[in-house]
């Protein structure tokens, strides 16, 4: 069993939703090697076995997994109250969520209420539950998984630019309310990020080309690239940092990139 000499969350209880794979797992197994005890919560009760055998291959934390829709307010409450009895939540990541491509005047009601649901309403569902225990204790830390699309909207994502932007706004209003009492709250904005799920989505010559048009570093992020983020701001390091939004991109928001003829 291997865990990293920092030992940066030894004895921290993180609480991660969609944590069974893509971005979050990563997130999941970096915290895990720095020795955070781990409540995962995901949909997938298939990849949350996997996540779970692997961190207590390699891991000497003590690590539990939920199968819980965030959308399923009782339900959530019911984990929360569950994982607060092992040890109180010092660190809750929002990570789950969906999203769909769909031209705008071809969204379905059903559709559009959907994304919202998981993307927006279930990070508001998680935060207030897990939050009321965090304010008692006047200590905490809200990382929010938003996205590029929060805020620079992509065509064909009307909900899902809706619901990411909504969650950069809720971060901030949350980190207004809570700096008082010693609870801090910031988001994180992936750009094109290569996961299990865009693997299967996009082709290489999809992403290939979406790399020569976008993003000025030339790859496609990796989850690797995203998951130490949160560990920065989860740590005592970025202890005066709240309301704030962390873009991680490859400079795909920095502006138009430039030609060929640049060096």
């Amino acid at each position: 069993m291997k865990e990293s000499p920092c030992f940066r969350f030894k004895n921290k209880h993180v609480f991660i939703t969609g944590g069974g794979r893509g971005i979050g797992k990563e997130i999941v197994k970096q915290f895990a090697a720095e020795g955070a005890n781990l409540s995962i919560i995901d949909l997938n009760k298939e990849d949350l076995a996997i996540t779970l055998a692997e961190l207590k291959e390699k891991t000497m934390g003590s690590h539990h997994i939920y199968v819980a829709d965030i959308t399923d307010r009782q339900k959530i409450k019911e984990v929360v109250d569950v994982a607060e009895k092992t040890a109180p939540i010092d660190i809750l990541i929002n990570n789950a969520g969906i999203a769909f491509e769909t031209p705008f005047l071809e969204i379905s009601p059903e559709e559009w209420e959907n994304v919202l649901k998981v993307n927006l309403t279930g990070f508001f569902n998680v935060s207030q539950i897990v939050c009321s225990y965090m304010v008692k204790r006047s200590s905490g830390v809200v990382i929010n998984m938003s996205s590029k699309n929060g805020l620079d909207g992509e065509a064909g994502y009307a909900h899902y630019n809706a619901s990411k932007a909504g969650i950069i706004m809720l971060t901030k209003t949350m980190a207004l309310e809570f700096a008082h009492v010693g609870i801090r709250v910031n988001a994180v904005c992936p750009g094109y990020i290569e996961t299990p799920l865009s693997k299967e989505i996009d082709s290489p010559e999809f992403t290939r080309d979406f790399i020569n048009r976008y993003v000025p570093v030339n790859r496609p992020g990796a989850v690797e690239d995203v998951a130490p983020v949160f560990l920065f701001l989860a740590d005592s390091s970025s202890s005066f940092i709240t309301g704030q939004v962390f873009v991680v991109d490859g400079g795909q928001l920095a502006g138009q990139k430039p030609g060929k003829y640049f060096i």
